[in-house]
């Protein structure tokens, strides 16, 4: 694509990006419960969201363009590098996807899908057996694939941020902890003491750099 030409109104890749990064985490987490559903919708919902204003109509861009014009005098809004607005605002020389923060994106986004990846295949084999998931990533936090989502979420908004999923960030992140939270009440409702063991060695998010009782 060249970077000097408008890059909006896209919307075949509006629909065909998301439908990737939809399709590819759908393959990865496998919604089955309602729950399930509820955190794939909201992700989903993100994804779209990002792509409609990376490639269809940059909302984002519009809403901020006259401070963005008065600031940066020089800068052309209607580019597809205008819409990278931390490179803009770091004052960052050259092309923005050759930027740290870009490299850090993808680095946030592989590590997720592949977080996403072992998780739901180490959960899948214990639900077959009726057991607790705490092997692979489940023997350092108890809630991976919550977290895998988030790491793919800040890939995104360290790639391109727009008013809206700045907005829709802090709500996943309180949906998502809502949700572990629900999660546990089930799995010590089902599994009980065995549970409330695995609960006290492993964190919820973020794993522990020393060893002791996790923190709730």
């Amino acid at each position: 694509m060249n970077h000097d030409q408008p890059a909006y109104g896209l919307w075949t890749l509006v629909i065909f990006n998301s439908a990737i990064f939809i399709m590819f985490a759908y393959s990865f987490f496998k919604p089955a419960t309602a729950r399930d559903w509820r955190t794939f919708s909201a992700f989903s919902a993100f994804i779209v969201a990002l792509f409609v204003e990376m490639y269809g109509f940059p909302l984002t861009i519009y809403l901020l363009s006259g401070w963005l014009q008065t600031r940066y005098p020089g800068l052309d809004i209607l580019t597809h590098d205008a819409g990278h607005l931390w490179s803009t605002l770091l004052g960052e020389k050259g092309d923005p996807h050759f930027g740290p923060l870009h490299i850090a994106s993808y680095v946030f986004l592989g590590f997720g899908f592949y977080l996403l990846s072992n998780a739901w295949n180490v959960l899948y084999h214990a639900q077959r057996r009726h057991a607790l998931a705490t092997a692979g990533p489940y023997a350092r936090m108890r809630h991976p694939q919550y977290v895998a989502f988030v790491l793919i979420l800040l890939g995104f908004l360290l790639q391109w941020p727009t008013l809206l999923t700045l907005l829709m960030f802090p709500i996943l992140l309180v949906m998502y902890g809502r949700l572990a939270v629900t999660e546990e009440a089930e799995m010590r409702a089902q599994f009980g003491a065995a549970f409330d063991r695995y609960a006290m060695q492993t964190p919820r998010f973020l794993p522990r750099l020393a060893k002791g009782p996790a923190a709730q």
